[in-house]
């Protein structure tokens, strides 16, 4: 009897230790700016980016040079004109400065989202890629191993080299 119940005991934690085993789930992992980086796509939307981003800059270059030569004009012209026409000036150069400010803001936003645009389908070009790759491997999970993406050890396997193939480069 006592070995009957050592014989249970021990097939019991055999089982148990099996199905824990079969259980775990098979994880990858990749550094996705990497692999983005890398794309050809994304070369391109950087120049892109890039040129309207110098664009905005030359704007907001040419509103504060104006705003600066008005300041001088109307600081050495200060004193040879009226109190009425100074109120103006100053009102004026306030009014400036005001909307270098907003096209700043605005330009800062606009500039953002065109950014989330055109990165958006490359994104997701490089997410349809590892779901193919991840599931052809078998995979159940794959992480971002981006410093500060979440992963604290990635000892599994790297897909970067396969997700590169597969997309082509």
């Amino acid at each position: 009897m006592k070995q009957f119940r050592s014989l249970l005991l021990a097939a019991i934690i055999f089982i148990g230790a099996s199905q824990t085993l079969t259980a775990q789930a098979k994880v990858a992992h990749i550094n996705l700016t990497e692999l983005m980086q890398d794309m050809p796509e994304m070369k391109a939307a950087q120049t892109q980016l890039e040129k309207i981003g110098k664009t905005y800059d030359n704007d907001y270059r040419t509103m504060v040079q104006e705003y600066q030569n008005k300041l001088k004009k109307y600081g050495d012209e200060e004193a040879t004109v009226t109190t009425a026409v100074n109120e103006s000036r100053t009102k004026e150069v306030q009014d400036m400065a005001q909307r270098i400010q907003q096209f700043q803001q605005t330009a800062n936003k606009e500039l953002d989202q065109k950014r989330i645009d055109i990165l958006k389908p490359i994104m997701e070009k490089a997410n349809a890629a590892i779901q193919k790759v991840a599931k052809a491997k078998g995979y159940q999970y794959v992480l971002d191993s981006t410093v500060g993406g979440g992963v604290l050890f990635a000892d599994g396997p790297n897909l970067l080299a396969d997700v590169k193939k597969e997309l082509g480069f």
